[in-house]
């Protein structure tokens, strides 16, 4: 299972409710596409715990603004729709694991 795909149109619904794992990112980025199948991995660990989810910031700049998304890849953890931590540069499976830690026991 891939990670979900979030447009301005559902990113509100997708995020609202639970714990959300966004990886904002873009085709023509390098980083973005070593942590893309790290993303698709956690996206199949953490299935039915966590919404893990891609937004391509070229396809929907006013959301990567809205969060003050600067540089990419950039992977936000929501709560209920709320940001609790946010890791800048791809970080390995191992630093999105650590933001998980944060809310996952």
């Amino acid at each position: 299972m891939a990670a979900v795909h979030l447009t301005k149109a559902d990113f509100d619904d997708k995020i609202k409710v639970g714990i959300s794992l966004v990886d904002f990112w873009a085709e023509w980025c390098g980083p973005c596409k070593m942590a893309a199948p790290v993303i698709d991995g956690l996206a199949d660990e953490y299935a039915g715990k966590v919404v893990v989810a891609k937004l391509d910031v070229d396809a929907e700049p006013e959301i990567a603004q809205k969060f003050g998304v600067m540089s990419i890849p950039t992977v936000i953890l929501f709560k209920d729709g709320a940001e609790l931590a946010r890791q800048v540069g791809f970080a390995g499976k191992q630093g999105y694991l650590d933001l998980l830690k944060k809310v996952i026991q």
